[in-house]
């Protein structure tokens, strides 16, 4: 998938076959990051720019996939969602700052409040609101697996159940509205 950033322009791939410190890869990329090493990776996902290796990462817990909210970019840094995690880099020159485990299940993507200066991750057990440093501000879940939708409105963050439940939450704290 094709992401366009300041620092140029991004391919995000899904690399299920990458075998961490190996040089019997396909790509050699240039950092590796291996988010649990107790358990063989089941999302592995790498990052290209201009075309080149940059970063792989990987994380066991549920598979998350490559889709448009894999990634996304607030002020210079890229945020991509990987397992049960959310990882933080500078892509040019390559800086790996920060993983953040958002969610206990998988991490199905990041979303940016530009307006509130914001970001989140929709999990699959958890609404997270994470800061720029990596911390969590918030955190939300519902009675089901958040599967059904996530979006950011302007006056709450909505995520829809497996049964269609609709959960809104107030930017600042996290606390559900009606």
């Amino acid at each position: 998938m094709q992401f366009e950033s300041s620092a140029g322009p991004l391919t995000l791939l899904n690399e299920p076959n990458y075998s961490f410190g190996s040089p019997d890869n396909v790509r050699q990329y240039a950092s590796e990051v291996l988010l649990d090493s107790s358990y063989h990776p089941t999302s592995i996902h790498g990052v290209l720019l201009d075309d080149q290796p940059l970063i792989v990462c990987g994380d066991a817990g549920g598979c998350s996939a490559v889709h448009r909210h894999s990634l996304a970019f607030h002020h210079g840094a890229a945020y991509l969602a990987v397992g049960r995690h959310v990882v933080k880099f500078i892509p040019r020159p390559l800086s790996f700052c920060w993983s953040l485990r958002v969610d206990d299940a998988t991490s199905f993507g990041v979303h940016v409040s530009r307006e509130r200066n914001a970001l989140f991750s929709h999990g699959e057990l958890e609404v997270c609101r994470f800061s720029e440093d990596g911390a969590i501000v918030w955190s939300a879940s519902g009675a089901d697996v958040f599967s059904e939708g996530f979006s950011l409105f302007p006056e709450h963050v909505e995520a829809i159940d497996f049964n269609n439940r609709v959960y809104r939450f107030g930017y600042d704290r996290g606390e559900p509205r009606v």
